[in-house]
């Protein structure tokens, strides 16, 4: 699992009971899913179609630090299916898992399209050297 993003956990991204709010949590996971989605097919134009179970495990705290991880489960041939982890930075003690998030390839009139991609490709890997 690699994690990409840090979040610190704020008073406004709490709940009545003092911990991080599930919402906040699973929306940040969508941003996240939805960036990596957008570097890894480059368009620009994809959409979340399903969040498979969600799993909290632990909650976090204002002040908590936590990591948001992505992985590839698979590519579709309009989609990408990902995974992911969330756990506190400081304890490494997970948070929430996503088993399947998939997200989807459209093209200009917001239609599924083929995105022709088979394995993880890093961007460092499609610029071009001298």
């Amino acid at each position: 699992m690699r994690f990409h993003t840090r979040k610190w956990v704020k008073p406004e991204d709490l709940n009545p009971n003092g911990t991080l709010f599930g919402g906040k949590l699973l929306s940040w996971i969508d941003e996240e899913a939805a960036l990596y989605s957008i570097i890894q097919l480059e368009n620009q134009r994809i959409v979340t179609k399903h969040m498979s179970e969600i799993n909290f495990m632990a909650s976090a705290r204002q002040g908590d630090i936590i990591e948001i991880g992505i992985d590839v489960v698979k590519f579709g041939r309009t989609s990408i299916v990902l995974r992911s982890e969330v756990r506190n930075k400081m304890t490494q003690e997970k948070i929430i898992t996503v088993d399947n998030i998939t997200m989807v390839n459209l093209d200009s009139f917001g239609r599924p399209s083929a995105h022709g991609k088979t394995q993880i490709e890093y961007v460092k890997d499609r610029i071009a050297k001298p």
